[in-house]
Formats: structure tokens, C-alpha cells, sequence
């Protein structure tokens, strides 16, 4: 689970200066509905973004939810992949367009999230909200943990290579 973007095609920089970064935990009420953090949905009416894009992450179990511009990227990204190059490239493009839906935060600060998509990412109460940089991941909270531990155990044990360019990264 969960190899770099880079393998897919459809590592994206950020293009509308979003950065959204830190975890949260919320709650999805009985209808589905996600209430985006606070601090999340400040800088998404700061910068006049109430419209989302979600879709599915093919790389993990979770969902990527997208400022609307930030989504248009990506599928000018996405446009620009051949279609018969690879199989793997087809088949991202199908998942990440064939699942992306429209999202609109209400007055609340809120979006539904479609029943599929809650299905494929397992999401039940309670939601790890991701921040990405571009982007948020929605997880259900205990898989993230599952996960998360699984990655950090990855690492104590030097499982991990680093890429080249993790390399060149100053941390």
C-alpha cells in the first residue's frame, strides 16, 4: 500500500497556493455528512472555495477531496496521459474520473459524501481528515491508525528505501 504518486502519473504541485496540512478526527453524522475543520474550511472561504471535488485514492483505501480548481489540475494532468501507454495509467484515469463527484460545503460546513464512496474507503463514524498539501485524505479513523502504524513500523525496521529525490529532501 500506498507507493509515491510518481508511479501512478499523477503527481500534481499545488496551483492555487492551497496547503492543507495536519490531522484531524470528525465524526460523519447519520446522513453521511462530513463537517470539514475549521481550520480547513477558514482557508477554503478565504480563498472563495465552497466547491469540492471528491474521488477515490487508487493507491489506498481513503478518499482525496479536492478544492475544485486544485481538481482541474489534475484532470489536465490527467488528459495530457496517454490512453494506451499502459494499463496502469488507463486504469487510474478510469478510477479518479469514474469516481470524482461534485461536492458543495453547505452553510454548515459540510459535505455528503455519496454512499459508494464511503463504502470503498470504509469510512463508518469516525474520519481521519488528512491534510495533503493540494488535497485532503479521508480515512476511517481506525484504518489510518492501522496504517499509519504499519508505515512507522516500515521505517523501524529500515524496510523503507528512500527514493532519490526523499534523498535530496532536508527534513
Amino acid at each position: 500500500m500506498g507507493n509515491g504518486g510518481e508511479k501512478w502519473g499523477i503527481n500534481a504541485p499545488s496551483g492555487v497556493g492551497s496547503v492543507f496540512r495536519g490531522l484531524s478526527t470528525v465524526s460523519l453524522d447519520a446522513k453521511g455528512r462530513l463537517a470539514i475543520p475549521s481550520r480547513y474550511r477558514d482557508r477554503l472561504a478565504e480563498s472563495g472555495q465552497q466547491d469540492l471535488v471528491l474521488t477515490i485514492n487508487p493507491l489506498d483505501r481513503c478518499l482525496w477531496l479536492y478544492p475544485l480548481p486544485e481538481w482541474e489540475l489534475i484532470e489536465v494532468k490527467l488528459a495530457a496521459l496517454p490512453e494506451f501507454e499502459n494499463r496502469q495509467t488507463r486504469r487510474t484515469k478510469q478510477m479518479l474520473r469514474g469516481y470524482a463527484v461534485d461536492l458543495e460545503v453547505d452553510a454548515q460546513g459540510r459535505v455528503l459524501l455519496p454512499q459508494k464512496h464511503r463504502e470503498f474507503a470504509g469510512l463508518a463514524r469516525h474520519v481521519a481528515v488528512v491534510g495533503q498539501g493540494n488535497k485532503f485524505e479521508l480515512w476511517d479513523e481506525d484504518a489510518w491508525n492501522r496504517q499509519r502504524d504499519e508505515w512507522l513500523e516500515e521505517v523501524d525496521e529500515n524496510a523503507l528505501e528512500p527514493s532519490e529525490a526523499l534523498r535530496r529532501l532536508a527534513l
